[in-house]
């Protein structure tokens, strides 16, 4: 799995397992009990891979996997990074924010251009908001960058529990 891409912020993946999402669901449940090294979280088909909170840090990752059956003897597991769901979840509000104000600024300097009034201020405005996104995109690429060995990391428990080289 290549966690080259600089587009991508939750890199995922696919893997067709044979065997069925029972045992598979079942090797991650007795990782569960035979490591302290990761915390592992099981809700139905679905696996979640963390740190524990004294190795985590705010852009550590987690690794979210969903164990679907394709039949008796074959099972398809999907795979997405990304970093703690309250931490991506403020990412995406400051994301909704920059792209509010912009709109709002853009409004603002259309009426203000409609009345034949000046709209230098909304437009430096919007102009900052599109650096405020750019620096918003940056900071998670750093975040991700920074975090990509804990990713590999996660991946490499991953492989050992399902016996993939």
């Amino acid at each position: 799995m290549s966690t080259t891409n600089t587009i991508v912020l939750r890199p995922r993946f696919k893997i067709e397992l044979e065997r069925d999402n029972e045992s598979v669901l079942k090797d991650f449940e007795d990782a569960k009990a035979s490591q302290n090294n990761y915390i592992v979280n099981r809700i139905d088909d679905h696996v979640f891979i963390k740190f524990p909170k004294h190795r985590q840090h705010f852009w550590s990752p987690q690794l979210h996997l969903e164990i679907n059956e394709i039949d008796k003897k074959l099972s398809l597991l999907y795979g997405l990074f990304g970093p703690n769901p309250t931490v991506w979840t403020l990412f995406m509000f400051l994301h909704f924010m920059v792209a509010g104000l912009f709109i709002a600024f853009s409004i603002w300097a259309y009426t203000n251009w409609c009345l034949k009034s000046s709209y230098a201020i909304q437009v430096c405005l919007m102009f900052f908001m599109v650096i405020v996104w750019f620096v918003l995109y940056f900071a998670g690429s750093i975040g991700k960058a920074s975090s990509k060995n804990e990713m590999l990391e996660l991946q490499q428990f991953m492989n050992e529990i399902l016996k993939i080289d």
